[in-house]
């Protein structure tokens, strides 16, 4: 299997076509990608951006609308990194980039002086502070507190309009590559608050629990790739009918729903609880999963957030229904897959890998990753009948059954009356299956940041 992190792969995006370097790898000049074929984009490394997962694979929300646009142009694509806001504005200045995809908001102002393509996403712009103290609710209340900002990003705009309202409102520009950065700062104590936008906000709540949104700078602002002023009306052109289309055909939404659809689920005791255990009980249990990992290529971390959904890592976890150890597997499940004690953590976690791993093989081959292990994790908990019964229902509405975007919303239904009389195994808990998945889905993300891949064999961490 192949899985990528926070996880996701982009599936059939032409990895292959992908060539990535350093900022020290730009030339002094470059020609069209028309002319030259290759497509030249500048990005910063972030989490609702672009990064490597696990296997050192290129990926990201904004890498993956990249990929495809020049994919649709027959086009290869040479992603150059920087550290900082003012360095990407440096290097699109110079004509040494044709794109910035960077989460960038394209702000009224800043379309007087920037040339941004289609808008393709809208974000809010909040403070983030840290709990247990009296948070901020205007700006007003920002007075002697440190507020920290990206340099040169569209807060410092946001900020500013505010000033004239707020004449005291007083903020720290910071030359570093993300808003994440500044949110762990707040976290660790160095600064009282950070601006970031929803979506940064959405994924750093889960490794940093502590951290409230407070109130925003604004009305909601557009996101949009910066444009080389350079470029032709035919590469405007190709921008337009590109987002038009992923638009049409639901590929935009489809790669949201893959990086931010699953943020926002779990309450901060939740995040706390597996935080806390990973320094605890996952030490000793780490060894069993790696052991899975080898039998079955699944990573090792993904298998353990499994296993904290079910059981919290507790080996000796039995419920009221009749699933017991680690992996909650049921005694006839444990019996096909010869695992003789529930109870025994190496056990049942072998037994929870091969019996995933069963699902997703029997799932269709049309289904790929990384829905197809989002959709083998609904049948890990609510049985793989109950879950093609979902998929006709989906294929009678007009959804897609083959992607979990569409997959997510009609397993609820299963649990109506209505619907469950028509099924050919009826009633099932769609809505719980839809809640494991999307939960995993976090706790994977949690300890991919966290901890290390394994690599195969004893000290190789």
């Amino acid at each position: 299997m192949q899985l990528s992190w926070f996880n996701y792969l982009g599936g059939g995006l032409l990895f292959a076509a992908l060539a990535w370097c350093l900022t020290g790898c730009v030339p002094a000049s470059i020609p069209a990608p028309e002319d030259s074929g290759e497509l030249v984009v500048v990005t910063r490394n972030s989490p609702t951006t672009y990064y490597l997962n696990a296997k050192s694979e290129a990926v990201g929300f904004e890498h993956d609308l990249i990929v495809q646009f020049a994919a649709e142009q027959g086009w290869k694509v040479r992603f150059v990194l920087v550290e900082t806001l003012p360095k990407l504005f440096e290097i699109m200045e110079k004509g040494q980039a044709h794109l910035a995809a960077a989460g960038l908001s394209s702000s009224e102002d800043r379309r007087k002086s920037l040339r941004f393509g289609p808008v393709y996403g809208q974000v809010k712009e909040w403070v983030v502070c840290r709990q247990g103290r009296t948070l901020p609710r205007t700006p007003a209340d920002l007075s002697g507190l440190r507020l920290e900002v990206v340099a040169q990003s569209g807060y410092v705009e946001s900020l500013n309009l505010l000033k004239r309202r707020y004449p005291g409102l007083a903020w720290v520009e910071m030359n570093v590559p993300n808003s994440e950065e500044l949110m762990e700062r707040v976290d660790l104590g160095l600064s009282d608050c950070a601006v970031a936008n929803s979506d940064s906000f959405d994924i750093a709540r889960n490794f940093h629990p502590t951290l409230a949104r407070t109130f925003a700078l604004g009305d909601s602002q557009p996101q949009a790739w910066l444009v080389g002023q350079s470029m032709g009306t035919g590469f405007a052109r190709k921008l337009m009918d590109y987002f038009q289309g992923s638009g049409n055909n639901g590929e935009l939404a489809r790669l949201r729903e893959r990086y931010f659809g699953h943020v926002q689920r779990l309450l901060d005791a939740d995040v706390l609880g597996v935080l806390e255990k990973r320094g605890t009980l996952l030490p000793t249990l780490a060894p069993s999963f790696y052991r899975a990992q080898e039998e079955t290529d699944m990573d090792w971390r993904l298998l353990a957030a499994v296993a904290y959904q079910e059981s919290q890592w507790d080996a000796q976890a039995v419920s009221s229904t009749g699933v017991r150890g680690i992996m909650m597997l049921t005694e006839d499940t444990a019996d096909q897959l010869g695992v003789k004690n529930r109870l025994d953590p190496l056990e049942s976690i072998l037994g929870g890998a091969r019996y995933i791993n069963a699902l997703m093989l029997a799932l269709p081959l049309q289904i790929t990753d990384p829905d197809r292990i989002w959709m083998a994790l609904a049948a890990y908990n609510i049985g793989m009948g109950h879950l093609q019964d979902a998929r006709a229902l989906a294929q009678k509405l007009g959804r897609n059954p083959n992607t979990w975007k569409d997959m997510k919303e009609v397993l609820p239904q299963l649990s109506h009356a209505k619907v469950a009389s028509g099924l050919k195994n009826g009633y099932a808990r769609g809505g719980e299956a839809r809640a494991f998945v999307e939960n995993v889905r976090i706790y994977y993300d949690i300890l991919a940041k966290y901890e290390k891949p394994y690599r195969g064999f004893p000290g190789a961490l």
